[in-house]
């Protein structure tokens, strides 16, 4: 009893004082093994788990040379799966983006050749381009500068490298986040997000 009220709960200490010296001692020893056991599984795990695998098999260069970087989560692959597979095989291109620049007074379409042979139709400037954007109502064409002319490449393309044109944005219709389609001869890309 504690001042007048009468506990019904022993405390733990009282328990363990009551018990024989020799059940203490089994008691903390069964403790101390259960802790160790636990500690050399989490320990084993971790060594499992950090030890490299001798059967992993090492992928040679054509799968490296195939296998692509996963897509960064602050910037959308914007074309996964079948839209990538068909710019690269029919038109030899890829790595597409749409993006605002000089202040949104002009909108540069880029892209990487993949296929020098198939990408040829893109960068020939016989082919006349333009930048479709329905939600602006408006269609966008390739200005022409007097001393440089029009703001595009030309050149016969190469593998690897990455390719240009700008389309004037008068007015800044054309605004992030629109959905934009771009016309190159047959050349044709749909939904292009403008970053």
């Amino acid at each position: 009893m504690k001042g007048g009220q009468c506990s019904s709960k022993p405390s733990h200490s009282a328990t363990m004082q009551s018990m024989p010296k020799s059940t203490r001692a089994d008691l903390r020893r069964s403790a101390l093994q259960a802790l160790c056991v636990a500690c050399a599984g989490l320990a084993s795990g971790a060594w499992a788990t950090a030890a490299p695998q001798a059967t992993a098999k090492v992928p040679g260069p054509a799968a490296a040379a195939k296998s692509r970087p996963s897509p960064s989560r602050y910037a959308p692959d914007q074309f996964g799966g079948r839209a990538a597979t068909y710019y690269q095989l029919i038109w030899g291109i890829d790595s597409i983006s749409v993006k605002l620049v000089e202040s949104g007074e002009l909108v540069r379409f880029s892209y990487r050749v993949v296929d020098p042979v198939r990408a040829s139709a893109l960068n020939d400037k016989q082919n006349a381009a333009t930048l479709d954007d329905p939600q602006a109502g408006v269609s966008l064409a390739i200005p022409t500068m007097e001393n440089i002319g029009p703001l595009r490449q030309g050149v016969p393309p190469e593998a690897g490298r990455s390719y240009w044109m700008t389309f004037s944005n008068k007015g800044r219709r054309v605004a992030r986040g629109h959905r934009v389609d771009v016309i190159i001869g047959q050349f044709r890309a749909s939904n292009l997000v403008v970053d």
